[in-house]
């Protein structure tokens, strides 16, 4: 099993270039399917998600081709519409059940593998299937552990999501898309990625207005027919190296990312003491000393993302005074508090809140990924730590980072992706 071998203490310098947005690549593949024409996608990331939704793809009957290691050529013309769709691989992907509205808008008819994914806490799929339903279809779960959608028509409906669910809202969007008439999404998310599928199923002929605001209105479409499209750059891989950056007291830019998805990260940022510096496409980050305290609470975009609340707590673990964290999207999402006071963290979690009080640095040791966020959170932690971290469940952060061992690498971070007891003494040896 591979693991991380991390020497930490060195400060993160240079540049780096971010991926395409897994969040976005997941329902626009998904989407892809839902025109007999081909499609042809670009800045898809190199990640064990989307490798994993293409072989689901694949196994319905979807031409698939790698132009190159980011585009790729879809056809979904030969779909058997009775194929279920469920292998090893999408039930471990929580972007499987994009595959249920773009099935069911197009086929009238969906059996897909119930999805994985993080356990970061209950997210359930009630919102996807309220929306199903407003449509016109019959949604159940049939053994062994699928949801089978099914309609002889959709209509246009008016439906009003009880919680803002990025999901949700884009599972409702592929399957309204090519609905009857008019449907409206009242108290809709208003994420990049949820923006990025609606500019992708409009440039395939769909007409969706709204999206990135609370109420999104779809005219259906009788078909969709093939584009070329470059999917927006990854918002919580830049987020990423911006929290490294700042933890590890460094200079650092990241390029080809769009500043204003950023906006809440940076406003955190700077309220630390961290000096933060936009052009057109790149933001860099740095401090030269140690950082200030301040208030998190994660909400859906344009607040604070949830997906950054690890990174954003290791950094305040190492800040000075006492911070305090909030998160308001998932109930189970600080697990990894207990890895990181492995490492010297001083953090209280009491209910959805966390209460930390910054340290002047952390330990290095042995821990386990949790999950994606909390994993490349760890990683952090262990590139500020002195002496040699060890992170296993690496398969956790691989499902969405591009080569992330190669790019911090390039920053002038000492970390490995090893596999033996032999590459841990060979990685110590190189970099003692």
């Amino acid at each position: 099993m591979a693991h991380y071998m991390i020497k930490g203490g060195t400060s993160l310098v240079g540049e780096v270039e971010i991926a395409g947005a897994k969040n976005a690549a997941l329902p626009i593949i998904a989407a892809s399917v839902m025109t007999n024409e081909t499609v042809i996608i670009d800045n898809v990331p190199d990640v064990s998600d989307i490798r994993a939704l293409l072989d689901a793809i694949r196994s319905i009957g979807a031409y698939v081709e790698k132009i190159n290691r980011h585009s790729f050529k879809i056809n979904g013309s030969a779909i058997n519409r009775q194929t279920a769709v469920d292998n090893e691989y999408v039930r471990k992907i929580r972007g499987s059940y994009y595959l249920i509205g773009a099935l069911l808008g197009k086929y009238r008819l969906a059996t897909v593998a119930l999805p994985g994914g993080c356990d970061i806490g209950l997210r359930p799929i009630d919102q996807h299937l309220k929306g199903f339903r407003a449509l016109g279809a019959d949604v159940r779960f049939v053994p062994p552990g699928m949801a089978r959608a099914e309609a002889e028509r959709l209509v246009g409906s008016h439906i009003y999501m009880d919680v803002v669910s990025v999901g949700a809202t884009c599972n409702i969007m592929l399957a309204s898309s090519m609905a009857e008439g008019l449907t409206i999404i009242e108290n809709a998310a208003k994420e990049p990625h949820v923006v990025d599928l609606a500019n992708f199923l409009n440039s395939m002929g769909a007409r969706i207005k709204g999206a990135g605001t609370d109420v999104i209105r779809i005219n259906g479409v009788d078909r969709l027919h093939g584009t070329e499209y470059s999917i927006i750059p990854d918002q919580i891989e830049a987020g990423t190296f911006m929290m490294a950056a700042a933890a590890t007291k460094g200079d650092v830019t990241i390029r080809n990312v769009i500043p204003k998805h950023l906006e809440s990260i940076s406003a955190k940022l700077l309220e630390v003491g961290c000096q933060i510096s936009e052009e057109d496409d790149a933001v860099r980050v740095a401090a030269a000393k140690r950082l200030g305290r301040t208030t998190v609470k994660t909400l859906p975009y344009p607040g604070f993302p949830t997906d950054m609340q690890p990174q954003m707590t290791v950094l305040l673990g190492l800040s000075n005074g006492t911070s305090i964290v909030t998160e308001s999207i998932f109930e189970s999402r600080f697990k990894y508090t207990d890895e990181l006071t492995k490492m010297g963290a001083q953090i209280r979690v009491e209910g959805n809140t966390a209460i930390i009080e910054g340290v002047d640095s952390y330990s290095a040791a042995y821990v386990k990924a949790p999950d994606l966020r909390a994993g490349a959170a760890l990683v952090i932690a262990a590139m500020a730590a002195e002496g040699f971290s060890e992170i296993s469940d690496i398969h956790y952060i691989e499902r969405g980072y591009e080569d992330f061992t190669e790019k911090l690498k390039k920053l002038g971070a000492q970390i490995d992706r090893v596999e033996t007891e032999n590459d841990k003494r060979n990685f110590k040896f190189r970099v003692s």
